[in-house]
């Protein structure tokens, strides 16, 4: 059986949307959307690029949800970091912050190592045999989990999706960026984590 094309939103226009209805959430974007981020947005509350992060952000998003249980936070995964550690999700099911928002990027690829399908991409599967993340989160035990393909219904739902109680799951579909797909760091962490620092406790 044929393995479906790839579908989904542009990146940015995901992004921007997510960025447009944070709030005053807390944004920690890994991989490729850690690459758009700093173009959508200078936030305080920001914390783009964390080193050698790869399948962590969103432990380190837990433990960030636990500590500040009235700070909002949202992850921004990859696709190919969520299938590194599965595992967060039933941790962070078991934890159950109501201020922890996962976004996952599905694009089917690692995109910033070169654009290698995944375990999990539709392009090397048969149709018959799909992953689908958000029955895995479900599975896991969140609160709410969400899929979306298309960028109108993600503006109209957007903003009320992110502020449902915690934890909540949601999968953005979107085509793998076209372009040079490599990240490059903002700036050392010692000098951005003193602005994050202070906005958290504003």
């Amino acid at each position: 059986m044929n393995s479906p094309s790839p579908t989904g939103m542009n990146l940015v226009d995901a992004l921007t949307t997510l960025n447009q209805f944070r709030n005053q959430a807390v944004v920690i974007p890994t991989m490729g959307a850690a690459r758009e981020w700093p173009r959508i947005s200078n936030h305080p509350l920001d914390l783009v690029y964390v080193p050698s992060s790869m399948g962590q952000a969103p432990a380190l998003g837990l433990g960030l949800a636990l500590a500040c249980p009235e700070q909002r936070v949202i992850i921004i995964n990859g696709d190919g970091c969520m299938l590194m550690n599965l595992g967060t999700l039933v941790t962070i099911s078991a934890e159950a912050p109501s201020n922890f928002v996962l976004a996952v990027i599905e694009n089917g690829v690692y995109e910033v190592t070169g654009r290698q399908p995944t375990a999990a991409s539709p392009s090397i599967r048969p149709v018959d045999s799909q992953v689908d993340m958000v029955e895995m989160a479900r599975a896991a035990g969140f609160k709410n989990a969400h899929r979306y393909r298309d960028l109108e219904t993600w503006k109209t739902e957007a903003e009320s999706v992110l502020q449902e109680e915690g934890p909540v799951f949601i999968c953005l579909e979107c085509v793998p960026c076209s372009g040079d797909a490599s990240i490059t760091s903002p700036g050392p962490m010692r000098e951005r984590l003193p602005r994050f620092q202070q906005a958290l406790t504003e």
